[in-house]
């Protein structure tokens, strides 16, 4: 009879709550940079991908507080 070994259940990372640094300095975005560059036509300065995470980040904070405090467990475009 042959033993098996029992898989390890792995742990899932919590949300992240800001931008984070990846190896090699890079940093961790919501919003792609490629896209954000595609869409607005025009050159986009290195500051203006942190300030736009920020926005971003600050908008999915207030839409969660709203559809908790309206019971829901679901984000939802009026949430925004």
């Amino acid at each position: 009879m042959v033993k098996r070994k029992a898989k390890k259940k792995v742990a899932r990372k919590p949300a992240r709550k800001a931008a984070k640094r990846r190896k090699g300095g890079a940093i961790d975005y919501i919003i792609s940079k490629s896209r954000t560059k595609a869409v607005a036509g025009i050159n986009v300065s290195g500051d203006f991908y942190h300030a736009l995470d920020g926005a971003v980040r600050e908008l999915i904070t207030l839409a969660e507080k709203r559809a908790v405090d309206n019971g829901r467990k679901t984000l939802r475009p009026y949430d925004l």
